[in-house]
């Protein structure tokens, strides 16, 4: 991580290990990433955009855990996993999938197995 990314989590400093976790996992197992910090969003991209990171209420706030990240991920198809706090169609063929994390645990294999699919979804583009 460097350190444009810190001011981001200056409003959520306890979500901080949380995307620690996800970009430690995502530079580790999918080639040529690069990662750009915005104003809402942390967004990872190869060729073009496949994942971000964020604090988007997909769910109502009493809802939501008192730390989380959401991770979005674009895909060809839609998700069947409660996992998925909210998933949308923006145009046919692309799915986009928001899964809320509350613990490093949860960016696991079946969480990494989803973005890496994004990143090759998005890679064909």
């Amino acid at each position: 991580m460097d350190w444009d990314t810190l001011p981001f989590f200056d409003q959520h400093p306890d979500a901080l290990p949380l995307y620690e976790a996800l970009e430690q996992q995502i530079l580790a197992g999918i080639p040529d990433v690069r990662i750009k910090v915005q104003k809402t969003q942390i967004s990872f991209y190869n060729r073009h955009l496949f994942a971000c990171a964020s604090f988007l209420r997909v769910k109502r706030k009493q809802e939501l855990p008192p730390c989380y990240l959401v991770v979005t991920v674009g895909l060809a198809r839609r998700l069947d996993s409660p996992r998925v706090a909210a998933a949308t169609e923006p145009y046919p063929g692309r799915w986009t999938h928001h899964i809320v994390v509350s613990a490093p645990g949860q960016i696991d294999t079946e969480l990494m197995g989803w973005v890496r699919e994004a990143a090759a979804f998005a890679a064909q583009k």
